[in-house]
């Protein structure tokens, strides 16, 4: 059983930044795609970002956050983090993390969201203008 649990949610302004963490705990193998992704109210989930640990940390990004968003581990302390910068109101959303165990370094960009099977709770964010 794996659990993951985020941090770091909350207020900020537009233009401002967070940093999100994912703590991975329980029987995780520890090599996985970790992604992140958020839900805003009537929209469907967005996949945001993905990142392999365990390997060469191969990291991939969404077209929405590319350059604005980054993804990065810390293997020591089974943490993933996404710094997320230049805030704007329509980044608010719930934002999850996610794992998925068992593919090969080379598919993690290309996997489909029923492929992570471990999901976390969820962290909160909110942009005002």
């Amino acid at each position: 059983q794996v659990q993951l649990v985020e941090s770091g949610g909350g207020s900020v302004q537009a233009g401002g930044s967070l940093r999100l963490s994912c703590a991975i705990s329980g029987n995780a193998e520890r090599r996985a795609c970790m992604g992140w992704f958020r839900q805003a109210p009537g929209k469907e989930r967005e996949a945001l970002a993905r990142i392999f640990i365990g390997g060469a940390g191969s990291t991939y990004y969404a077209d929405s956050v590319k350059g604005r968003f980054v993804i990065s581990q810390d293997n020591a302390k089974n943490m993933v983090y996404l710094q997320m910068n230049n805030l704007q109101p329509n980044d608010t959303a719930m934002y999850t993390c996610a794992g998925s165990w068992g593919w090969a370094e080379s598919w993690c960009g290309g996997l489909e969201e029923v492929d992570f099977r471990s999901w976390g709770q969820g962290t909160q964010v909110i942009v005002s203008s």
